[in-house]
């Protein structure tokens, strides 16, 4: 049996089945095979409905290699556009700019949602006051960072922790527009909450936790997922 590593995938011709075997006394059909994207053409030998290629021939025409560990025999087959094995290993690795941004925006949401939770256990007002307006500062320049992360986003795994960033924004959005309508609406039971409350109030603390779970994502430079960020 053949053991098959791959840096990148490979369209392949025809199926591949990487055995050696001894076919003396049967009828074999012998074919050519060609992979996409590399020159050059490797002996095939249709057997019994399969389909067999020297691994040897497959490893030259690809620019691969054959490695023998006891009983496997590794096929490593390199992209073919030459990038090596380590790219796979990071695919879910943020890009450099965007961690960057991201650590910044991410930043700037807990700043903004901090200072919203001190504002209303405080029983600050959240509209058009100072202490609202302060709010809105806060707000706006955490808009402004998410707007720079997206824009730094380049990867597949960027834009899946854009998502999440995005997510978290949103959520203190909604939470800060409760606020807002509940002074708007006089309902002062809802100007006011204690520390306790919040630690009872579910988009408080869904907000709290996201935001710990963000820190630490985008500190570690690689893409995870949570929940609490849905």
């Amino acid at each position: 049996m053949f053991h098959m590593m791959k840096h990148r995938p490979v369209i392949l011709g025809a199926v591949l089945l990487m055995v050696a075997v001894a076919m003396a006394q049967s009828r074999r059909e012998t074919e050519a095979l060609s992979v996409q994207g590399y020159q050059g053409q490797a002996s095939v030998i249709r057997y019994q409905g399969h389909v067999f290629v020297d691994a040897q021939e497959l490893a030259q025409i690809t620019n691969g290699s054959l490695s023998f560990e006891k009983n496997k025999i590794i096929l490593t087959l390199p992209a073919p556009d030459g990038s090596s094995s380590s790219d796979d290993a990071h695919t879910s690795d943020f890009s450099r700019p965007f961690i960057k941004s991201a650590v910044e925006a991410m930043a700037s949401i807990r700043e903004w949602g901090g200072m919203l939770m001190v504002t209303v256990q405080d029983g600050y007002p959240v509209g058009n006051t100072m202490a609202g307006n302060t709010i809105v500062a806060f707000q706006d320049r955490a808009a402004d960072n998410v707007a720079l992360a997206s824009a730094a986003a380049s990867t597949a795994s960027d834009s899946r922790g854009l998502e999440l960033l995005q997510n978290e924004f949103n959520n203190v959005q909604a939470w800060s527009d409760k606020f807002v309508e509940a002074r708007r609406s006089m309902s002062a039971a809802n100007l006011t909450v204690s520390e306790g409350a919040l630690k009872n109030d579910e988009g408080a603390q869904k907000i709290l936790r996201c935001g710990q779970f963000l820190a630490q994502m985008f500190a570690s430079g690689t893409f995870q997922d949570d929940a609490v960020c849905h």
